[in-house]
């Protein structure tokens, strides 16, 4: 897999990640916002640049510099500080997309499902500028492209002066306004200033898209630029973090999941971009601005782990209200809840690196997954061990979903990658369909419900054998589907949802199969594509998720050692800003997919926990051992 060389497009690993959790906003390193969409994460952008050069930019550095001398988070925040080295000076410029006090207690916010916390986004994105070392001149080019480049934007001055633009975008006629002490022009869509900055000398520049005020000054700016600092510190430091070496990898994961979490609903965005492609120059592109409902089980898994009670109980509210009304429980929705995802193409748009189709919308959303009970089920029952109690609005809820699985357990179906070719019986879908059976019984016995229990607990035994006798092959390895011999990545994850024993032979089996044979230097494929029927062409790197889930799964079987080089070597796969897209070149190490990708994140939290709390067992065992020879 090689990416075009020469290319305009900086590697998906060098993008920086903005969020005041109502939008994203990806940070080349050239010190170009090459994506923003607005209103919503899901909404067009109006800055498309990492899908297309032409959709749209917005870059603030050195006339004469395109590479940094430093990149770095503001420790414990999602603030970034790119550090500029020129011939002549040094300047430090900090971005944020700013968050402020709730800022209106006399109405409703009516977009909020959940109720507002005491902080909120201001819908600016803000960049401040400091020359540290003698003088360097400073460029700023914004050049929005609204509706994924499909429409014009063109700028007028607001007041007096220089230092207030206003552009307007539809639908709606969203606002977009350029405040800034820099003195702006215009050239049809592009604002653009120039200025020399001197030792000492600071300058700001907002965008902002509401009726927000946006900073006057550069005090003001900086003040707030402090306050949003302050916020994700202080949000930091609600979690539980053991004093590791790892720490900060957790750390940067828990900060990435929280800014890819939609304030208004709880939603959990599976990544902040879409059709990066999984393979360079392939058709491999997905609209991944959504949250998918097998997120949820993985999400309350690293959250409650970590503290972050919260923000658990908001993803788990958010699906428990897509189906309160007894509707079928969908793979995937809108950050809103919207049902219809449907899925096009944008044909103008080159795609990054010249990967088309460049997509929006997701076809999957209304695929037959028959996995999603299982770790809505799942989720419902740690949601309700977390809390000692199960609310009562849910149990409707669980009730109408185990008979779902009920139902639909021994039809084939799309499998947990949602491939587009034919349905199969996968295994993993049968597992699933387990555990909605096992938590559903679980929690029956939780509320007294006798008959319901002895009625799942009778079907979860019917599915658990029939995965024994049609999921195992001759060498007692668990397979992707029934009647074949293929390797699946998603099996790793028998151990962890309790399916067998972690000492049971064909566990062991299953990992250890998958680890040699089922990887490219180590990194984990989800299958192999010449052995699976997924409807595409082309290739994929390995599946990071899948790594982690190694990990976890070679913890569980005893095998720490291994389990911790490879843990070493995923942590040193990280972006330069400790953060991952959806896969790996093996070879490379170059990361391809959507980005920052939340279900990689998740699977690092898990299991670099999972290794951590097994390390520390056996060093407690080792101690105790020594003390009683000694």
């Amino acid at each position: 897999m090689r990416f075009a060389e020469g290319s305009p497009f900086p590697p998906i690993a060098e993008y920086a990640f903005l969020s005041d959790r109502q939008v994203q906003a990806l940070v080349a390193p050239s010190g170009n916002v090459e994506w923003l969409c607005l209103p919503r994460p899901d909404s067009p952008s109006v800055f498309g640049a990492m899908l297309d050069r032409a959709a749209g930019h917005f870059r603030l550095g050195p006339a004469e510099a395109a590479v940094p001398a430093g990149r770095r988070y503001v420790p414990g925040t999602l603030c970034l500080e790119t550090t500029w080295q020129t011939r002549t000076g040094w300047l430090v410029i900090r971005d944020a997309l700013l968050v402020g006090p709730w800022y209106d207690d006399t109405q409703r916010a009516v977009e909020y499902e959940r109720p507002p916390g005491d902080h909120e986004a201001e819908h600016i994105l803000l960049r401040t500028v400091r020359c540290v070392n003698g003088h360097v001149e400073l460029l700023m080019d914004c050049e929005p492209s609204p509706d994924y480049a499909r429409a014009d934007a063109t700028w007028e001055y607001e007041t007096e002066g220089y230092s207030h633009a206003l552009s307007r975008i539809a639908p709606g006629d969203l606002p977009l306004r350029l405040t800034s002490d820099l003195r702006m022009g215009f050239e049809g869509k592009r604002a653009h200033a120039n200025t020399t900055m001197r030792d000492g000398d600071e300058r700001f520049v907002s965008l902002s898209w509401s009726d927000h005020q946006a900073p006057q000054s550069y005090q003001d700016a900086a003040d707030r630029m402090w306050r949003t600092q302050e916020y994700w510190r202080e949000w930091l430091n609600h979690g539980e973090f053991p004093d590791h070496p790892w720490r900060i990898h957790l750390q940067r994961s828990a900060l990435t999941l929280k800014g890819l979490m939609y304030a208004p609903t709880g939603a959990l965005m599976a990544a902040a971009t879409t059709s990066l492609p999984e393979t360079p120059g392939g058709e491999r592109n997905w609209d991944y601005r959504y949250s998918w409902i097998r997120d949820s089980t993985f999400a309350l898994w690293g959250l409650y782990t970590l503290g972050f009670d919260s923000e658990a109980d908001g993803f788990f509210e958010f699906v428990a209200d897509r189906c309160e009304d007894g509707s079928d429980l969908q793979v995937m929705y809108g950050l809103g809840g919207e049902r219809d995802l449907t899925e096009s193409t944008l044909p103008h748009l080159t795609g990054y690196e010249d990967a088309q189709p460049v997509r929006i919308g997701n076809g999957a959303y209304n695929q037959n997954q028959h996995d999603v009970w299982g770790v809505f089920l799942d989720s419902v029952y740690l949601h309700a061990k977390s809390r000692d109690r199960l609310p009562e609005r849910v149990w409707p809820i669980v009730v109408a979903q185990v008979e779902k699985a009920i139902q639909h357990w021994n039809e084939p179906d799309r499998g947990i990658w949602e491939v587009r070719g034919e349905p199969k019986h996968f295994t993993s879908s049968k597992l699933f369909c387990w555990v909605a059976l096992d938590r559903g019984a679980r929690l029956a016995r939780r509320r007294g419900e006798e008959a319901l229990e002895q009625k799942w607990r009778a079907v979860a035994d019917e599915i658990h054998a029939d995965i024994l006798a049609k999921g195992v092959d001759e060498r007692g390895v668990f397979t992707q589907a029934y009647g074949t011999s293929a390797l699946d990545a998603s099996l790793l994850l028998l151990p962890l949802v309790r399916f067998l024993p972690k000492h049971d032979e064909r566990v062991r089996a299953t990992v250890l199969a998958i680890a040699d044979e089922l990887t490219m230097d180590g990194l984990v494929l989800r299958y192999r594509v010449e052995e699976t029927d997924d409807g595409l062409s082309g290739e994929e790197g390995t599946f990071t998720i899948c790594s982690f889930w190694l990990i976890s799964a070679l913890v569980e079987i005893g095998e720490l050692r291994r389990a911790r080089a490879l843990c070493e070597k995923l942590l040193s796969f990280a972006s330069p800003l400790q953060l991952y897209a959806e896969e790996l070149d093996a070879t490379t190490g170059r990361h391809l997919g959507n980005f920052p990708q939340a279900f990689t994140h998740l699977a690092l939290i898990n299991a670099v926990v999972h290794l951590i709390q097994a390390e520390l067992q056996q060093q407690r065992g080792f101690s105790m051992a020594h003390q009683i020879v000694t």
